[in-house]
């Protein structure tokens, strides 16, 4: 009892220092919250470990050189600062995994939970670190150079960063809940992958819009203070959308290899 209301006083701590230090927006905040506490109840400390070195990973990610990332938030429909919408399409994965570890305590939810994170830190790193190469992405779609932060894009860069960002994790797991070699490589394998389907799905399917002033093209539905114009993709698959799916997806076919080949 004493130590499930310490493990609550920490998220909650952990919570409201993110908003303070303008890492989360207040409904961020409270879904860091509900996505620590469903963690904390399902695979304790260890669990909030990997948790917060996801978060804590990407905060440092979103902040590097952010005086070169400016001009790639004005493009976008959200800044460095993290809504509850992308808490839960990042956290969303592991908190529906830990619940289900609580109702139907199995193996295969861990492994679910540390997938999960695995591709949210994966696809994280990528655009976090891949935004600062050099060199101008390819588009998965047209297979031409685009702009830096466009999605469905990828680069050398920011392809090395999804495979440190998937094993980073996939290398805690196999310290703090002493997982086998096997499952480790599961976790590395599926988190990067759960990284190249939401860059397909963010050339395909993500919603892109164009600015009818400025002619950018964007993933606002409003920019320069008027609505854009829907040049591809679907209008419900925005960013966070895309990150929950390929998560899900990744986490899904993981576990199913796992029960099959165990």
């Amino acid at each position: 009892m004493l130590e499930s209301i310490v493990i609550v006083i920490l998220i909650l701590i952990t919570a409201l220092a993110g908003y303070y230090f303008r890492l989360l927006t207040f409904s961020g905040s409270i879904a860091a919250f509900i996505v620590g506490a469903a963690t904390g109840w399902g695979f304790g400390f260890y669990g909030l470990l990997v948790l917060g070195f996801f978060f804590g990973s990407s905060s440092f990610w979103s902040k590097f050189k952010s005086h070169r990332k400016e001009t790639l938030e004005n493009k976008h429909a959200k800044g460095s600062r993290r809504d509850w919408q992308q808490v839960a399409a990042n956290g969303g994965i592991a908190a529906i995994s830990s619940i289900f570890h609580l109702l139907i305590p199995s193996p295969v939810w861990l492994l679910a939970f540390l997938i999960g994170l695995a591709a949210a830190n994966s696809d994280t790193w990528a655009s976090e670190i891949g935004s600062l190469s050099r060199k101008p992405p390819i588009s998965l779609r047209t297979w031409k150079p685009v702009e830096t932060g466009t999605s469905g894009a990828v680069s050398i860069l920011g392809t090395i960063a999804a495979l440190s960002g998937s094993f980073t994790i996939a290398l805690l797991s196999f310290m703090l809940f002493s997982v086998s070699l096997y499952e480790g490589l599961l976790i590395g394998t599926f988190g990067f992958a759960g990284n190249l389907i939401d860059s397909i799905l963010g050339a395909f399917f993500q919603a892109e819009y164009k600015c009818l002033v400025c002619k950018e093209n964007v993933e606002k539905t409003e920019h320069c203070g008027q609505p854009a114009f829907l040049v591809k993709g679907r209008r419900f698959a925005d960013n966070d959308f895309v990150n929950f799916c390929s998560g899900l997806a990744s986490a899904t076919v993981g576990m199913l290899l796992y029960i099959l080949l165990t």
